[in-house]
């Protein structure tokens, strides 16, 4: 039939046909998607009527609209063999591409692993020393918030471990948990009026020390009635009191990661209790004066002040033995752990001393750490009340109490704690009983009062019984630490 069409053809332009047959054949040809394949396909099969049909439509081409051109071209551009190699590369680069993003991701999250397997053992042994108060820069009094409920001077303080709250306790025998963000009361549990203690749910007497376990779960808390009592953080529901010591329980803390509470009192002894079983340990003797604070953190053993007998002491739990240091000239009033093998003390000679568990006397003393007041010739340093560190990092604060010069002192260690350098002071109103700064390190608290917290020596008139929440400001990067 083929060949048939291919002759008429060749008849018609040997005699001249109007050129309305050859219009029909050639909008056959350019309009038919089929009928150009086959036309192509014809002229492989057969190269001489090839000729014929090529000329047809070189001399009508011209009839063809121009629209229809590109078309024509973008339909030829790409076979469906050439379209499936595409796509199949366009594949086999999105899969190399994911597969290089998830390499970069395990790498990413190994290093990480590592870092934090590295930072543990560092803690572990006491060498982790994070380097943050270079960064750091006083922040306005303005900026400085202070939240007041308490009636009576506030003693000691605790920030839950996720920064959100703080409980404070006081004088007058409260307990007041507090929102971080708003300031506000979120629950108060009220002291009770001394002789009351059978119907009373709670202190009747002065508290003088609390503490939180490092899970949130439990806060413990201390008076002069020789009491501690347990309560569930969350609701601030009473749970259990302990009995036994036989003077003013004067610190208390959790050791970090379990729910075992050391406990320190002017009877000169250290306690260990188990609040889970609600159960007494053991008692550890050594001090030979009232104990005025005391510190824990993840190993089995805790560090207390022993006030006035001048000595800081290790007791290892596990051995049933301490170790004694000596450095202070005064009354040792406040103790902190900065990490597993390095602490901070303060005195009431005005002095801060940086110790190393290693070394029996301190690594640096700073004396009149806060100045001194008087008339000339008979100038007495300031004491100091409480001292604070933020675990694991260079930065410790002190606060300082007196008539003329309130502050809270902050320091920088410097590397491996041989020395410690003042970096700013924020002046306060009020003796400073309490310091602790919040776990990301963004915020310091200080629980200041009109009096000393374990005493009356005298009263500040002017001073407000209030927590002040400080915040703990970082110096603008600089542009090459941006490009970095």
């Amino acid at each position: 039939m083929s060949s048939s069409f291919f002759i008429k053809n060749k008849e018609n332009h040997k005699k001249g046909k109007s050129p309305a047959v050859s219009k029909r054949k050639v909008s056959y040809v350019t309009d038919g998607d089929s009928g150009a394949k086959s036309i192509k396909r014809a002229k492989k099969a057969n190269p001489k009527h090839n000729e014929e049909i090529s000329s047809d439509s070189e001399t009508e081409s011209s009839a063809v609209p121009k629209k229809r051109q590109p078309s024509e071209e973008i339909e030829y551009e790409e076979t469906p063999q050439e379209k499936k190699l595409r796509l199949a590369k366009l594949y086999l680069e999105q899969l190399k591409e994911e597969e290089e993003k998830r390499a970069e991701e395990e790498s990413f999250e190994s290093d990480l692993i590592a870092g934090r397997l590295q930072e543990e053992v560092l803690e572990q042994k006491g060498k982790l020393q994070r380097f943050i108060a270079k960064d750091l820069i006083a922040p306005d009094a303005s900026e400085i918030r202070v939240l007041r409920g308490h009636k009576l001077p506030v003693t000691c303080l605790v920030i839950t471990p996720d920064d959100k709250c703080i409980f404070s306790a006081a004088k007058d025998c409260s307990i007041v948990k507090w929102d971080v963000e708003s300031g506000k009361k979120l629950h108060t549990i009220p002291g009770g009026r001394k002789g009351t203690e059978d119907r009373h749910v709670g202190h009747t007497a002065h508290i003088l020390c609390m503490a939180m376990s490092s899970d949130g779960k439990y806060l413990a808390t201390g008076d002069m009635n020789k009491l501690i009592m347990i309560w569930e953080a969350e609701t601030c529901k009473h749970l259990y009191k302990f009995t036994g010591h036989k003077g003013p329980v004067s610190g208390l803390s959790f050791r970090k990661g379990t729910h075992d509470l050391y406990s320190a009192s002017h009877d000169r002894s250290v306690k260990v209790w188990n609040v889970d079983e609600n159960a007494y340990v053991e008692t550890l003797f050594g001090h030979q004066d009232a104990i005025t604070g005391l510190d824990s953190l993840s190993r089995e053993r805790c560090v207390t002040a022993g006030g006035r007998d001048r000595t800081v002491r290790v007791w290892k739990i596990a051995e049933e033995s301490q170790l004694v240091f000596y450095g202070h000239e005064g009354s040792i009033d406040c103790i902190q752990l900065i990490n597993e093998e390095h602490m901070i003390t303060g005195a009431d000679d005005g002095s801060v001393c940086l110790w190393s568990v290693n070394k029996k006397k301190p690594l640096s003393t700073v004396k009149q750490a806060h100045g001194c007041h008087g008339d000339a010739g008979l100038e007495q340093p300031h004491w100091v009340a409480s001292v604070a560190a933020l675990q694991n990092s260079d930065t410790v604060a002190s606060g300082a109490s007196g008539s003329h010069n309130s502050q809270v002192q902050l320091w920088k260690c410097s590397q491996n704690y041989r020395g410690l350098e003042p970096l700013f002071s924020v002046p306060v109103s009020g003796f400073v009983n309490s310091l602790k700064f919040s776990s990301s390190g963004q915020f310091l608290v200080a629980g200041v009062g009109q009096e000393h917290r374990l005493g009356r020596w005298w009263r500040l008139k002017d001073a407000k019984n209030g927590i002040y929440i400080i915040p703990l400001k970082r110096k603008p990067p600089t542009q090459e630490e941006v490009n970095d």
